[in-house]
């Protein structure tokens, strides 16, 4: 009796043992790995982090409520160990961030979350059609310019980007660089609600002229092809042409000035060296330009929240459930 009895207690204890043994390998020190986080004023930026987030929680990491602070920022920040990771590393327009902050000796990016961002300049079809306007040197007839003076200086105004974005920096570099200054002038400040006066005006049937780039709520409202009109560009010109050519700024045969870009994960080298588990995952997460699209319109038409955007990841993870099981499974073998 006393033997059973042993035999029992010891079959308690191995699979005791044994259980904490594969709860450790599924996922390991990742309950007491606590990860921060940032995105910028870009309120989009808080749904993809969510869907990261959640997914780092059932990996069994303690994930902080997002920072919210400006991009140059967060790169230093991760850089020095403040924070863990960041879903904002556009490329290739944020490299100067990633290598000013660092560069690879501290920083890696990691996945591909959203892939084939586009970025342009475009103009309303009607106005296109009329006028023949198919390219931005096009501006520097005055008389075309004109439709598009808004505050009537003379100047054609282009809507641009927030001041302080890589967005702005190549704007001004194309008007110079395609003899624009005379003609053109960029209206920089806080981007969707240019975009917003824009979209008035349109409605009013004015001309409009702004920069525009996907994904964004922008194309779920005035339709390239339908709405609007990509303009080509005199020839490729970006202020860094590291690795660019031509061919990476066409778009359909349009050369439209700006290289495809697509939206990765930028992490602390160190963290990801020592948790095999978070890496697996951020390389696994992504998410199609047309579902940030769709969130970017959500977010304009008043649901934007931050229990808005919360619940519109948790929808989207629960529309693609399938897969994104599949991704957390696959990460959690990285442990082993």
């Amino acid at each position: 009796m006393k033997q059973k009895n042993l035999k029992i207690i010891l079959g308690t204890i191995l699979t005791s043992i044994l259980i904490i043994f594969t709860s450790c390998q599924q996922v390991p020190n990742s309950q007491t790995v606590t990860i921060r986080t940032a995105h910028s004023t870009w309120i989009e930026e808080s749904f993809q982090t969510n869907i990261v987030n959640i997914g780092l929680e059932k990996l069994g990491y303690k994930v902080e409520e997002p920072k919210q602070i400006e991009y140059t920022a967060i790169y230093i920040s991760i850089a020095n160990g403040d924070l863990e990771y960041s879903t904002i590393y556009y490329q290739p327009s944020h490299e100067k961030f990633f290598e000013k902050a660092g560069g690879e000796e501290k920083l890696e990016a990691v996945g591909i979350l959203t892939p084939d961002g586009i970025a342009g300049y475009q103009i309303d079809k009607k106005t296109a059609d009329k006028y023949q306007i198919t390219n931005i040197k096009e501006l520097k007839n005055p008389e075309i310019a004109k439709l598009f003076d808004w505050d009537k200086n003379g100047k054609a105004n282009l809507v641009g980007c927030n001041p302080g974005w890589a967005c702005e920096l190549n704007i001004d570099h194309h008007i110079e660089a395609y003899g624009l200054e005379n003609t053109v002038e960029h209206s920089r400040g806080q981007y969707n609600i240019l975009l917003v006066d824009a979209i008035t005006r349109y409605k009013q049937g004015q001309p409009i002229l702004y920069f525009a780039y996907n994904p964004h709520w922008i194309s779920a409202i005035l339709k390239p092809g339908k709405d609007v009109v990509w303009l080509e560009v005199p020839f490729t010109s970006l202020p860094d042409m590291r690795n660019i050519t031509k061919k990476d700024t066409l778009l359909d045969g349009k050369n439209i000035g700006f290289s495809r870009t697509q939206q990765s994960i930028v992490a602390n080298k160190k963290f990801l060296e020592s948790n095999p588990v978070a890496k697996r995952w951020f390389e696994l997460v992504e998410i199609p330009v047309a579902d940030m699209n769709t969130e970017s319109l959500r977010i304009k038409e008043g649901e934007d929240k931050e229990e808005d955007i919360l619940r519109h990841a948790q929808e989207w993870i629960k529309n693609n459930q399938e897969k994104y099981n599949n991704w957390l499974e696959i990460a959690k073998k990285a442990a082993n």
